[in-house]
């Protein structure tokens, strides 16, 4: 495929570089290679995963303190839920 035949011949060249992180961007992306090619065909990545993850670890800082796992599980709903607040008479 020529995208991998492009990656090769950039790895040779970032190999043979004089500039060490291009070196070491190199080696990840040989210690990755597979997981490149995949990419490239499917162009899927992991971010909303991670978005989420992020959510998931701000929500274990605020529910510290609480009794119970399902406390903490409600704090996750809150603020993974995208929920819209603005309809319910809050108290201000």
């Amino acid at each position: 495929e020529e995208f991998e035949r492009s990656l090769k011949k950039w790895y040779f060249w970032a190999t043979h570089s004089q500039i060490q992180p291009i070196k070491e961007a190199a080696k990840t992306i040989k210690n990755h290679w597979a997981g490149v090619l995949r990419w490239y065909d499917s162009k899927i990545n992991n971010g909303i995963l991670e978005g989420l993850n992020s959510l998931v670890q701000a929500a274990k800082a605020k529910a510290r303190g609480y009794r119970t796992f399902k406390n903490f599980e409600t704090i996750i709903y809150l603020l993974t839920g995208k929920l819209d607040f603005s309809k319910v008479g809050l108290p201000t």
